[in-house]
């Protein structure tokens, strides 16, 4: 609880002080609530032209509101009426920069009137901000909760940045892009190897690809192509061309999952391992600490207890490529109690224990769960739930494909998730995603499946998506 100061207690010379770091995401709110779009303020942006993201600078009356903060909040605190403001605008602020905002009181006047010195410095010591403010200051003392205030989603997807961003340090990878015969899935073959991450082999029909290239501008020249007019002989080749050593991956074009898949899994020339093959969505969800893993969600239809198994330590060593160390694996159900009547509710109590017994290793493993307490904190509380699990979810084992697939897309659709796709268990990743999806997922998916073949081979991540502060 924290209170205010009332005209009678300030007195010349009192000061309050806040330090604010400047984010990408207060330039965004920023733009949404004074309507200032200047393309000099917006992150990812190309301001100047030059075909690079310009590093954006924050309005200065961003910088200048900041006094608002140490004012309503501090000194004089709830109650205070702003009456006037003047600034001097002395330097810019950037995303990353550490500002104090310190107001000092300079005179009291009659009214409950009391004019502060403000100031904004950055972490280097430079000025950045100065001016005058004149306050209506509280005459009745009030007693306040500081920290309770309605939580504000940002639509952006920091984790899949940070994917990418590791990804790029690692070797590009060749991969076989099967039947990329539309602008959607041969814009994300192309992107990702313009952001050096696969060497792509393009198979299908040479005039349906070429066409894509043609609606994209894109010039296509550099690549292999491979002319196969067939959907499903594209997909077949791009599989033996694994065994032939030429390709690392496999990236699934516009074609249905099932033409891909049934060369992948195939006994004679397939892709098999002694594991069972499953699919791993990871989604960035905005307002999420860490991705969040689901599967599986393309594969195994209706899996039995050993299947989920397999799929359970897939998607823990999927989540664990990415540098998150132990996750946290909520198994889901209907109910987060154990029900004979709800077959999943079994198998979840059984993968929680056999992960206790080391069955299932990598990390912490917790089941059943409906989905409200796996990824929610308060809605565990209500329910009495105590586990490391509960609220805190990053992988999530649905009992079926068909929940699985509708709760990916509804993510994707609804809460503006963006979802990478990759196959595990296979010889080498296989990177599938819808058919829907924009380059950007399949960007992703690259980024996601150099990450896995890393931590394969070495042992180590790449790098680390750090949880937040909890």
């Amino acid at each position: 609880m924290a209170t205010n100061k009332t005209y009678e207690q300030i007195e010349i010379g009192d000061t309050a002080e806040i330090v604010r770091e400047c984010s990408s995401n207060d330039l965004l709110v920023f733009a949404h609530a004074s309507g200032n779009r200047n393309p000099i303020h917006l992150p990812d942006t190309d301001w100047t032209g030059d075909g690079k993201i310009d590093k954006p600078m924050a309005p200065a009356m961003w910088v200048g509101g900041l006094a608002s903060a140490v004012l309503g909040n501090i000194l004089p605190g709830p109650g205070s009426v702003y009456k006037a403001q003047s600034f001097r605008f002395l330097g810019r602020a950037a995303v990353g920069d550490k500002l104090t905002v310190k107001v000092t009181a300079t005179e009291k006047r009659p009214d409950n009137i009391v004019l502060f010195d403000m100031s904004v410095t950055r972490e280097d010591g430079v000025r950045l901000v100065e001016g005058i403010s004149e306050v209506r200051a509280p005459t009745e003392t009030i007693e306040f909760d500081a920290s309770e205030i309605p939580a504000l989603l940002v639509q952006r997807h920091r984790h899949f940045n940070r994917m990418i961003e590791l990804a790029k340090t690692l070797p590009a990878m060749p991969t076989a892009v099967a039947a990329p015969d539309d602008p959607n899935s041969l814009e994300g073959a192309l992107l990702a190897a313009r952001e050096g991450l696969i060497v792509p082999v393009l198979i299908g029909a040479r005039d349906r690809i070429e066409n894509a290239a043609s609606e994209l501008n894109e010039d296509i020249s550099q690549f292999e192509l491979i002319d196969i007019e067939d959907e499903s002989e594209a997909a077949g080749r791009a599989v033996a061309m694994v065994h032939e050593g030429r390709v690392k991956a496999v990236m699934k074009g516009h074609l249905h999952t099932d033409h891909l898949l049934k060369h992948v899994v195939k006994r004679d020339g397939g892709l098999r391992t002694k594991r069972r093959i499953s699919h791993v969505f990871v989604m960035d969800i905005p307002g999420r600490k860490t991705p969040v893993l689901i599967s599986d969600a393309a594969i195994n239809i209706s899996p039995d207890l050993n299947t989920k198994v397999d799929i359970t330590q897939n998607a823990i060593d999927a989540a664990r490529s990415l540098g998150l160390d132990t996750p946290r694996v909520g198994i889901l159900s209907a109910i987060e109690t154990v029900n004979p009547a709800i077959p999943s509710s079994l198998d979840a109590a059984i993968l929680s224990k056999m992960a206790e017994r080391g069955q299932i290793s990598g990390a912490v493993v917790d089941g059943p769960l409906a989905m409200d307490n796996a990824i929610d904190v308060q809605a565990a509380r209500t329910k009495g739930i105590t586990s490391l699990v509960a609220g805190h979810a990053e992988v999530l084992i649905v009992p079926n494909l068909e929940s699985g697939n509708m709760l990916a897309k509804e993510l994707t659709f609804i809460a503006h998730a963006e979802a990478a796709g990759l196959v595990i268990g296979a010889k080498v990743p296989v990177m599938l995603t819808s058919r829907a999806d924009d380059g950007r997922a399949r960007l992703a998916s690259c980024a996601l499946a150099m990450l896995y073949v890393h931590w394969q081979k070495s042992g180590v991540p790449a790098g680390i998506l750090d949880r937040e502060e909890e």
